[in-house]
């Protein structure tokens, strides 16, 4: 292939499978499935790729997933490589696909994810066992403190910082509730109410069953291209200001607005030109707290601007993890968070909605708010 340096990365096609319970299907067969469904919706053959990035996968923990999947797949790429960033690494691994085609590395990179976390034997249990492991060797996984667990710690200390009410946490599952029941494929669709999420099973004190996303079976794809589409990415950025919960250093400054503020910087935008929201929701607290570091709201006021619809499309509202988000549309590991990245192409694009606008952002973070990745997205 001829490459040319300079070139700006567009989004050439994505793919999405559903998310929920999936019997049969493997890490390889999932991640088959999405890209597929990327390639075709691309116009690409496997041939025409020459890049490769993949996540990880706890139920398929193997040292070298990439170049397995690109046997498995059928690929020959001159680049191939695989990301482990928590939640962030799909937002990450589109990040380095995007610097990839802008260098003249590759002209077509494929970016995969997926994973059986729900169907498969023992692996929301192996799940479970991988994530708690984010948390310090010697401070903090000995006193058996779990993911719900750090972000519950987290969640009471900045409701007690900035008066948040447990009811306004409910609102967010609420409104990604709302939005998985109007999207076919989700895995959660039942809509729920505010006296629904407050009568769930408590989880960590003050989150509660409602509040944490569920444990799926999925998977998704981004091909990036040189090729002009009608989306390109115009930013992103990152930044790791921790690792461990017990080295936070400001729970109102965890690294989601200096990742964010870089990625605005390259495109040239600010908050107040976005469009079209994709923000990482493994808990209702992750949300809340990612929007107002953030600034799509103000502190303490996640709870009240959903109340009053400005994140409802219905209601006229900026539009924001229209497919239900993590907390309904499910969580497969990697590919949950690409699924946002997915969304907001599909608004973009007027797959979802014909007046979704111009400019859209995806926002992920990995561990407990430990690792930001942020992206700008642009029609042309």
């Amino acid at each position: 292939m001829t490459r040319s340096k300079g070139s700006t990365a567009y989004i050439g096609g994505v793919g999405l499978t559903p998310f929920g319970r999936l019997e049969g299907l493997d890490t390889l067969d999932l991640m088959s499935w999405a890209a597929n469904e990327c390639l075709s919706d691309a116009g690409l053959t496997r041939v025409e790729i020459d890049g490769l990035v993949t996540g990880y996968s706890t139920t398929m923990p193997h040292l070298m997933l990439a170049t397995l999947f690109s046997e498995h797949f059928g690929l020959d790429p001159s680049y191939c490589n695989g990301l482990a960033l928590g939640g962030a690494t799909g937002c990450g691994a589109i990040m380095l696909g995007k610097l990839l085609v802008e260098s003249g590395q590759c002209e077509n990179v494929l970016v995969v994810a997926g994973e059986n976390r729900l169907s498969s034997k023992g692996g929301r249990d192996s799940a479970v066992q991988t994530l708690a492991q984010v948390g310090h060797a010697d401070f903090e996984v000995p006193y058996g403190c779990t993911i719900p667990g750090y972000y519950g710690l987290l969640a009471s200390e900045y409701a007690d910082r900035h008066g948040i009410q447990e009811e306004d946490l409910a609102e967010v599952a609420v409104h990604m509730r709302g939005n998985a029941a109007r999207r076919e494929g989700a895995h959660l669709r039942t809509p729920v109410t505010i006296e629904d999420v407050m009568a769930s099973k408590p989880i960590a004190t003050p989150l509660k069953l409602l509040d944490c996303c569920p444990i799926s079976d999925g998977a998704a794809a981004v091909l990036l291209t040189s090729s002009p589409a009608q989306i390109r990415i115009a930013g992103a950025g990152q930044a790791h200001r921790h690792q461990h919960v017990s080295s936070i250093g400001s729970i109102d400054e965890t690294g989601a607005a200096a990742s964010a503020g870089r990625a605005f910087a390259q495109a040239g935008r600010t908050v107040d030109d976005i469009n079209v929201l994709g923000i990482y929701d493994s808990f209702t607290i992750t949300l809340t707290m990612l929007l107002e570091e953030i600034g799509f709201s103000a502190r303490g006021r996640t709870g009240v601007d959903l109340r009053e619809g400005r994140f409802d499309v219905l209601r006229g509202g900026r539009p924001l993890n229209g497919h239900g988000g993590l907390l309904s549309y499910g969580h497969s590991g990697v590919a949950g968070g690409m699924a946002h990245f997915v969304e907001v192409v599909g608004n973009l694009r007027g797959d979802r909605n014909s007046d979704a606008g111009k400019s859209g952002f995806v926002h992920a973070d990995g561990g407990v708010l430990s690792s930001h990745v942020s992206i700008v997205l642009e029609a042309e």
